[in-house]
């Protein structure tokens, strides 16, 4: 079987550029190779950007193609063997249906008054003429908003302890891409002692292990009908077979929906940001669309703006957080891109690239909410959620938090950013972020033509 061609040099040297600068290297080879092309990172990988591959490959996700679990080990450390994400088969099936029901849609409204309310928290505590890092900020209230949704609580002692390794693990976890090496190479996990990287972070996660067990066993002995909360939820969910959840498959559920849900979002609404103040043609479209809300709107209202909603698809379009889809491996012999592949070939839909194309989004490097008013594009085109059986289940979540905490923003303050300087993608960890910080300063309050954000009965 011939491979697509690709980059010629040593693996280690290919996967140790991947590391520092993986949008450059899948940039470099698309110009090269085109649509498919190898790389060899440990192993041979194609990468594909074709979406009409790509929907052959999810359209036949459960039958001609698997998730290897080996694809997702850098992720087992940060979530656990038990998590979702390193689940494959019947083991994966049967987690994601007991999830799903957490994050449905009809159950967004349960999740908007806390959105609010968290929103209003942190941004009184940004004073006016006061500069603030715009990624830690959002990073507050989504870590905020989360612990809420999956636990109930985050006003408590453990709550905050909890919010502080998380934090503390995230950051370890792969904020730079030297980090990213601990997730990426087995052979450097070792623990050296309490001083050591490796060592504090294992450390670090048992603590957060001992909290969540607390929490799990705390919420065993003394049961509630009246929570709402995705924890409680999966306390009382079963499966087919009447069987639930152990503490150790909620446990890791649960870090799972903390890193996933608290890191990617915060990092999206950190790029809308700095675009809607670095374009100001963006941000004055945006904002005569907020305030030409009536005095009656509802979450759901939000929801359906179009602006909001084109604003929010060019900001996971332009820089997705992530950049491939879950690996794929060949199940059966399948023909993508002219080539023949045999079983245990190794896949990587590449989000990136496909966001990249000009066929489908000309002048792809700008930013322009525009291209999404003037057409629909397929899930095989406009991917930040990944697919297949893989998509994100937080999906729902993701969508209506970020509109929620934009709208409550946007309406409320006059934010202005400290530097307009160019912001470029890179790898932070197992996902993308901004290259640097992006500060911004409080001008004053907005007096908006509406009623501040709220529910309407």
């Amino acid at each position: 079987m011939k491979l697509p061609n690709g980059p010629k040099t040593p693996s280690l040297i290919q996967t140790l550029k991947f590391i520092l600068n993986p949008l450059a290297v899948l940039d470099n080879c698309a110009k090269r190779y085109g649509d498919i092309y190898t790389l060899n990172l440990k192993s041979p990988v194609v990468v594909i950007s074709n979406p009409q591959a790509l929907q052959q490959i999810l359209t036949n996700d459960t039958k001609g193609f698997s998730v290897p679990s080996k694809g997702n080990k850098p992720f087992e450390p940060l979530m656990g063997k038990h998590s979702v994400i390193m689940a494959s088969g019947d083991a994966h099936r049967r987690q994601r249906k007991l999830l799903m029901p957490s994050f449905h849609g009809d159950r967004m409204r349960c999740y908007g008054d806390t959105i609010n309310q968290v929103t209003s928290e942190i941004m009184n505590g940004w004073g006016v003429g006061k500069n603030f890092d715009v990624r830690s900020g959002m990073q507050a209230i989504t870590m905020r908003v989360i612990m809420q949704a999956v636990f109930g609580i985050y006003e408590s002692s453990r709550a905050t302890e909890l919010e502080k390794l998380l934090a503390q693990m995230l950051e370890a976890g792969g904020s730079t891409p030297l980090k990213a090496a601990f997730m990426i190479f087995p052979i450097l996990q070792k623990d050296l002692g309490e001083k050591s990287y490796w060592g504090k972070f294992l450390r670090d996660k048992q603590r957060i292990y001992q909290l969540i067990d607390d929490e799990i066993e705390e919420r065993r002995a003394n049961p509630s009908d009246s929570r709402t909360d995705v924890l409680s939820m999966l306390m009382a969910s079963t499966d087919e077979n009447g069987e639930a959840m152990t503490n150790a498959e909620l446990r890791d559920e649960l870090i799972t929906l903390l890193f996933a849900g608290h890191e990617t979002t915060a990092t999206a609404l950190t790029w809308a940001l700095y675009w809607i103040h670095k374009l100001p043609e963006v941000g004055e479209k945006l904002l005569e669309e907020l305030d030409s809300l009536n005095e009656n709107f509802d979450y759901n209202t939000i929801y359906k703006l179009p602006y909001l909603n084109a604003v929010y698809c060019e900001t996971l379009r332009i820089y997705p957080v992530a950049i491939l889809l879950f690996q794929r491996k060949v199940e059966t012999p399948v023909s993508l891109c002219g080539y023949d592949f045999e079983p245990g070939t190794l896949l990587y839909g590449s989000i990136y690239l496909v966001h990249q194309r000009e066929d489908l989004y000309p002048e792809p490097k700008k930013f322009k909410p525009e291209r999404f008013l003037e057409r629909q594009f397929s899930p095989y085109e406009f991917i930040p959620f990944g697919g297949g059986a893989r998509r994100c289940i937080g999906m729902a979540l993701a969508q209506f938090e970020m509109k929620l905490i934009l709208t409550k923003i946007l309406k409320n303050l006059q934010l202005d950013l400290i530097d307009n300087g160019e912001v470029k993608p890179q790898r932070r960890g197992l996902v993308t972020g901004p290259n640097r910080s992006i500060q911004m300063v409080v001008k004053g309050k907005r007096v908006a033509k509406s009623r501040s954000l709220e529910t309407v009965s």
